[in-house]
């Protein structure tokens, strides 16, 4: 029995979109996106919440630092990197500054899990672009916080994410991601330091222009008279 053209063709195209599609990412994407349709019925009571996230055609919703910010913690990621699960530590993780506890999970973001690469640390960067080793499309290291050069879309990932984590019934809200005050302190020394080491080199060829400038004008008016 010969096969219908059409069928033949929608077969070759449906295999060459499936065999660049990746996996590992297409099924994290799924369980999140089934994980925040439930956490939008439960806590919105959208009952319809499940067919526009499943789509990837709803807005992320929009998380608002001023509700929790008076009582929340403020980490070092000095402090975050000690989260990672070992000796009995939580294990935390940050994203675009936000740390999240999620020890309830413990089987996907313990050391071997699949998302282990995102604990003890703000990979803001990778929530966004899907890549969890080496560098990106930009050069830039995949688990870094930095969003610069994103496009849209993948920030819209970012928020996607954010989303789960902060609706989530299992993980919950620990604070802030902050500099280490110490360091900012030696950095600021620093530069003052530097500043000022220019400040004295700009100033110390001025007078030797000066110098200059003077030793030229005793030479002039010696040849003059």
């Amino acid at each position: 029995m010969a096969i219908p053209l059409w069928l033949a063709t929608t077969v070759g195209v449906t295999g060459v979109l499936l065999s660049k599609v990746d996996y590992n990412i297409f099924f994290m994407k799924f369980f999140r996106n089934l994980s925040r349709s439930k956490a939008r019925a439960r806590l919105y009571n959208n009952k319809y919440a499940m067919i526009p996230v499943m789509l990837g055609i709803e807005e992320p919703i929009k998380i608002k630092d001023d509700i929790d910010a008076e009582n929340a913690m403020h980490i070092t990621r000095e402090q975050l990197e000690e989260m990672d699960g070992f000796e009995g530590t939580p294990l935390y993780l940050s994203i675009k500054g936000r740390v999240y506890d999620v020890s309830a999970g413990g089987k996907f973001y313990a050391e071997g899990g699949e998302y282990h690469d995102w604990v003890g640390k703000d990979a803001s960067r990778s929530f966004g672009t899907g890549c969890r080793g080496g560098v990106d499309r930009t050069g830039m290291d995949c688990l870094s916080e930095s969003l610069e050069g994103l496009t849209d879309n993948e920030m819209k990932e970012i928020d996607r994410w954010l989303e789960l984590y902060e609706t989530h019934d299992k993980y919950t809200f620990v604070g802030y991601l902050v500099d280490d005050p110490v360091e900012m302190i030696v950095e600021r020394v620093h530069e003052e330091n530097e500043a000022a080491e220019a400040a004295a080199a700009a100033a110390e060829a001025e007078d030797l222009d000066d110098d200059d400038d003077e030793e030229t004008e005793q030479q002039q008016e010696e040849v003059a008279a």
